[in-house]
């Protein structure tokens, strides 16, 4: 049984004051004026723009929440914002704020779309503010270091196979496959305003001669091959069951006999009620995108089903499906 929620604990979850206050600290840049040396309320709203007897009501609510430090009237960073908050950070991750203050005034809408059931956005953020984009996948890219090795190892890719990693982003999958697998070689298919950024984490990674670029729509055009393993990972949430169905059908010309297609996403289970934070993801895909959803693992059996897919597994309960392409 769930454990029941106190009352102070229904009221916490009904305050978004907290979140508010922080993605107005990251858009406000506070963290990267307070770097290094503490300062005055008066210094930092002269360097943010801001008006000095509001700046501070701000800045004391972040000391409260942990993220900055009071003493003899100076503010200065917590550790953890200074490592992570402050803009030129090597381990910044600001940009994935500023992408939840992007779609802010979007869940202003939950209400509306939950009567109507229409949805209010007709592009997501990442298509109105590529350069955002960009920096958000950067921003995963570095967190995504840590778990695609683990992801490779479960697949077991000895030997010399060729990987396409679809919609591939910043390029963190075929990375971590590559490093894992010294005769694996990949091509990473993204829209070509991505590959700018896929090139440069390749480059940084010394890959350049065993990982390609494949630039297209990959909905639209042509994906190369054929392929010994696709990876889908985390780019069917975007679209409709039927455009998924689709794409799988696809990949699967694409793919050598024998050949695999593994999605990896953020699937909800039979039920629907969790795993707790996808239900909540859910809610954001109906917000923030145009025709979105959030599939189950059943979904995605079907799809590959379908497409002529068989030996169907899940891997990773309610996150990661497989299935073979037949040899004959």
């Amino acid at each position: 049984m769930p454990k029941e929620l106190s009352l102070a604990e229904i009221f916490q979850l009904g305050y978004y004051w907290e979140t508010k206050i922080l993605l107005t600290a990251v858009r406000l840049d506070v963290f990267s004026v307070l770097n290094g040396k503490p300062k005055t309320a008066a210094e930092t709203a002269a360097r943010v723009g801001a008006h000095e007897p509001t700046l501070v009501l701000l800045l004391n609510a972040l000391v409260a929440m942990g993220l900055l430090m009071k003493s003899a009237g100076l503010y200065g960073n917590s550790g953890t914002a200074e490592a992570h908050l402050v803009r030129h950070s090597p381990q910044y991750i600001g940009h994935l704020l500023l992408l939840h203050d992007a779609e802010w005034n979007n869940w202003g809408h939950l209400e509306e779309t939950i009567r109507s059931g229409k949805r209010t956005v007709d592009r997501h953020v990442f298509e109105t503010d590529p350069d955002l984009g960009a920096n958000v996948l950067a921003v995963l890219h570095r967190i995504g270091r840590q778990s695609g090795p683990e992801l490779a190892k479960r697949l077991r890719l000895e030997g010399p196979q060729h990987l396409l990693d679809l919609g591939g982003g910043a390029g963190t999958n075929a990375i971590a496959f590559c490093q894992v697998y010294p005769e694996l070689t990949a091509t990473v298919f993204e829209l070509p305003a991505t590959l700018t950024l896929t090139e440069k984490t390749v480059k940084d990674a010394g890959l350049e001669s065993r990982i390609s670029l494949r630039g297209g729509d990959f909905n639209r055009d042509g994906l190369g091959g054929p392929y010994d393993v696709v990876l889908m990972s985390d780019i069917l949430h975007y679209q409709t069951f039927e455009t998924n169905l689709a794409l799988v059908k696809k990949v699967y010309d694409h793919l050598t006999p024998g050949g695999r297609l593994v999605i990896k996403d953020r699937f909800l289970d039979e039920s629907g009620t969790g795993p707790a934070w996808t239900t909540a993801f859910a809610v954001h895909i109906v917000v923030n995108t145009q025709q979105g959803a959030c599939y189950k693992t059943i979904d995605a059996k079907q799809w590959l089903s379908e497409a002529g897919f068989t030996s169907l597994e899940e891997l990773e309960k309610t996150a990661v499906v497989q299935g073979y392409r037949p040899r004959k």
